[in-house]
């Protein structure tokens, strides 16, 4: 029985877009190239953050420095990220990571991410301690949690 020895191209559609492998003896033997052109990541998000990037830094390290003199806890350092679904995080290493769309929430709801940020760098899980800290300087934060939450959905979707 002889061996089937065609070689021939197969388009094959991938979420990157097509590509191009070739097939030899009926076996997959290269993957040649991706048809087109990866989509630019300059879309309009990508836009409207790095015009307010840097909007974002001064108010938050601002607001960070302002809410740490209650505290009191050592951060390494502050980025503004892009981020689709994340307010802020606070890394093992100290590091807290904004969201630049905190410039679009209202002044309450924006400290009390910051505070929740901060009371991380002492308590890195969200156990009744870790609340307590957050109670300290915001009494109200189960509302203004509640708050958030209902804000996210909506300004995720516009910005």
């Amino acid at each position: 029985m002889a061996k089937n020895n065609a070689i021939f191209l197969k388009n094959v559609k991938f979420a990157r877009g097509p590509m191009f492998i070739l097939y030899s003896g009926g076996m997959k033997r290269k993957k040649l190239w991706w048809r087109g052109r990866r989509r630019s990541r300059r879309t309009t998000v990508t836009q409207h953050y790095l015009q307010h990037k840097e909007l974002a830094r001064e108010h938050i390290t601002a607001r960070v420095e302002y809410w740490n003199q209650f505290y009191g806890f050592d951060y390494n350092r502050i980025a503004i990220r892009n981020q689709r679904t994340c307010w802020g995080s606070c890394s093992s290493n100290n590091n807290l990571n904004f969201s630049y769309k905190l410039l679009f929430l209202p002044e309450r709801l924006f400290d009390y991410i910051i505070v929740h940020e901060l009371c991380h760098l002492e308590e890195f899980n969200h156990s009744q301690s870790f609340w307590d800290l957050v109670g300290e300087t915001l009494p109200d934060y189960k509302k203004l949690r509640e708050e958030l939450h209902n804000a996210k959905v909506t300004l995720h979707k516009l910005v």
